[in-house]
């Protein structure tokens, strides 16, 4: 993924195994999926925001939705909400 056995420093001073332990997918995916259970609902039925929200976490970008409730007790996700677009 990121080049075998070279080391990839980032602004912070990451080293590579840091940034692969936080981007690793199917981890954070599997975090995600934990997340939602903890929170009492049904990952599989919520399997693409759970993907959505994975990539976000990884990236460590906000998530902008208007629809927030379906990304509720996500662990480190942070949900900006927006207005819903109107039809």
């Amino acid at each position: 993924m990121f080049g075998a056995g070279k080391p990839l420093i980032t602004g912070d001073g990451e080293n590579a195994n840091q940034v692969h332990k936080r981007r690793d997918p199917e981890g954070l995916l599997a975090r995600v999926a934990a997340s939602l259970r903890g929170a009492g609902r049904k990952p599989s039925a919520r399997s693409f925001d759970a993907m959505i929200a994975a990539i976000a976490i990884a990236n460590g970008l906000p998530l902008y939705t208007a629809n927030p409730a379906d990304f509720a007790g996500i662990d480190d996700l942070v949900v900006r909400p927006i207005p819903a677009p109107r039809t």
